[in-house]
């Protein structure tokens, strides 16, 4: 186990924004074990005892794991990841609430991950559902968004996950830019106030004076 990528990665991901205080999870695999943060824990302050040895099937220690460990276990058993992160990007998750798929419109986000599925489940925190859906989705990108949750990245490296999720959020944050700037574009057309007599309209054409009639009267 590499502590010090796991702080690394961890205090990076807080400053930038893509967990809170005691949220998201990482982990490595080393054969059949596998090194996962604790549950609760603080990314952004990681040490040594907020990290735990599960086995890749069972093990000790998976009362204190992180409650996603489910979810991490299917991902390794079902892809050739190495390295999972969990994050919970604002912008991504604001997204995946109203879209079927994450596809960037910039070419940063084009040519790190093309593209992010969303995955609808019930009971999306470290469920059975999550397990079963998610690793199917990851076997063919490099991440994916579970709605209204979060994003799970997978790499060889925490490093290399993660920059596939500083990526999407980054993606995320000019699509939403992008559709407020539209928005705004479209502005009401202006009303006309009441018994302005500026803007009223007489019912006389243009062109045609009033006729004097003064000289018809006997």
């Amino acid at each position: 186990m590499k502590i010090e990528e796991f702080k690394k990665i961890g205090g990076l991901m807080f400053q930038q924004g893509l967990v809170d205080s005691h949220s998201g999870n990482l982990s490595i695999r080393d054969g059949d074990k596998i090194y996962i943060t604790k549950r609760d824990s603080m990314l952004g302050e990681i040490e040594v005892g907020n990290i735990v040895e599960v086995g890749i099937n069972a093990g000790e220690g998976e009362e204190t794991a992180s409650r996603e460990l489910p979810v991490h276990r299917a991902i390794y058993k079902e892809t050739g990841a190495q390295a999972i992160v969990h994050a919970h990007p604002i912008s991504a998750i604001a997204i995946s609430l109203t879209d079927n798929k994450i596809v960037p419109q910039d070419a940063e986000g084009l040519y790190v991950f093309k593209s992010a599925s969303i995955v609808r489940v019930h009971n999306p925190i470290g469920s059975e559902e999550s397990a079963r859906l998610l690793p199917s989705f990851l076997q063919t990108n490099v991440i994916a968004v579970i709605k209204g949750h979060g994003s799970f990245a997978v790499g060889k490296t925490l490093e290399e996950a993660y920059k596939y999720t500083s990526s999407l959020e980054n993606s995320c944050k000019i699509l939403v830019a992008v559709r407020s700037s539209q928005g705004a574009s479209v502005k009401p057309a202006p009303q006309k106030e009441k018994n302005d007599w500026r803007t009223s309209r007489s019912a006389i054409p243009p062109g045609i004076g009033v006729m004097d009639r003064s000289r018809y009267k006997r």
